[in-house]
C-alpha cells in the first residue's frame, strides 16, 4: 500500500468515531465498542474482525475486558500493541469508580460502591475477596483485594484481615466477594467466613457494616437480610459472658 493510501477500514472507523462523538455509546453493539477501542492503537488496519473474534472467544464484553493480554494475543487480529486501548478503559474505569468512593460514605452512597465492585469483580473466572475500609465517619480510606480463589474457612485468615485494617486505621470494613458461577446466593461456607470475620473485627474494635456477594445481575447482602446484625449481637453476648 503507498504511503498516505487510504485503506479500506479509513471510513469505517471515521463513522464510529462520529457516531460515538454524537451520541456516545448509544446504539453501539457490543464488537464495535471494542473496535472503536482497537483502532486507538491501530492506525493502517481494520479492526472489525479481530474485534467480532474477540467477543466471540470471551462471550462478554465484561469477558473481553477482563481477559488477560496473554488471552487476548491469541486473537487473530489482537497483539501486545493494539490491546492498548482495550486495557485502559478497563482501568481507567476502575480508577475512576475507586476515587468516586474515596473520602465518601458508602453507606449513604451505596450505589457507587456496588457499581465499583460489581466491575471489579463481577465477572474474574475465579473468587476474589475484597476489603472496602473506613474510618470513623464511615468514610473510604482504602480498597484491598486480600485473597484469591475458593472462599472457605480455611483460605480466608482472620490475622490477616485485622492486620490490614489496623494497618489502615480503620474503624470499619465492607466484605465483598465475587462468585464466578453469577449465582450471588450465600452458601455455607460463606455464612462461616463472614461470622469468622465479624468475630474477628470485633476483637479489636472494627465494625463489620457489610459482606455483599456479587453475581452477574445482582448481589446479596448480608446486612440487608439481617444477618450480619444477627452476628454482631451473637458475639456481643459472648464478649458479655465469656
Amino acid at each position: 500500500m503507498a504511503k498516505g493510501t487510504a485503506h479500506k477500514g479509513d471510513g469505517h472507523r471515521k463513522r464510529l468515531r462520529e457516531k460515538f462523538l454524537a451520541a456516545g455509546l448509544s446504539g453501539f453493539h457490543d464488537y464495535e465498542v471494542i473496535e472503536l477501542l482497537l483502532t486507538l492503537a491501530t492506525p493502517r488496519k481494520d479492526c472489525k474482525e479481530a474485534a467480532k473474534a474477540a467477543l466471540e472467544q470471551f462471550k462478554t464484553l465484561q469477558g473481553v475486558f477482563e481477559a488477560s493480554p496473554e488471552e487476548l494475543c491469541t486473537i487473530p487480529g489482537l497483539g501486545p500493541n493494539n490491546i492498548l486501548g482495550l486495557r485502559l478503559i478497563k482501568a481507567a474505569a476502575d480508577r475512576y469508580l475507586e476515587k468516586k468512593i474515596l473520602d465518601r460514605d458508602p453507606i449513604s452512597n451505596s450505589k457507587a460502591l456496588f457499581d465499583f465492585l460489581r466491575l471489579t469483580v463481577r465477572d474474574l473466572p475465579k473468587e476474589h475477596f475484597i476489603a472496602v475500609f473506613l474510618d470513623a465517619k464511615n468514610r473510604v480510606i482504602e480498597v484491598d483485594t486480600l485473597f484469591e480463589g475458593t472462599l472457605t474457612g480455611s483460605s480466608v485468615y482472620p490475622r490477616e484481615v485485622v492486620a490490614a485494617a489496623l494497618r489502615h486505621h480503620a474503624a470499619a470494613v465492607i466484605f465483598a466477594h465475587n462468585h464466578p458461577s453469577g449465582d450471588p446466593r450465600p452458601s455455607g461456607e460463606d455464612f462461616a467466613v463472614t461470622r469468622k470475620l465479624i468475630f474477628a473485627c470485633g476483637s479489636v474494635g472494627v465494625t463489620v457494616h457489610e459482606h455483599l456477594i456479587i453475581g452477574d445481575r445482582g448481589f446479596f447482602s448480608f446486612a440487608d437480610e439481617g444477618h450480619i446484625a444477627r452476628l454482631k449481637t451473637e458475639f456481643e453476648r459472648l464478649e458479655d459472658n465469656p
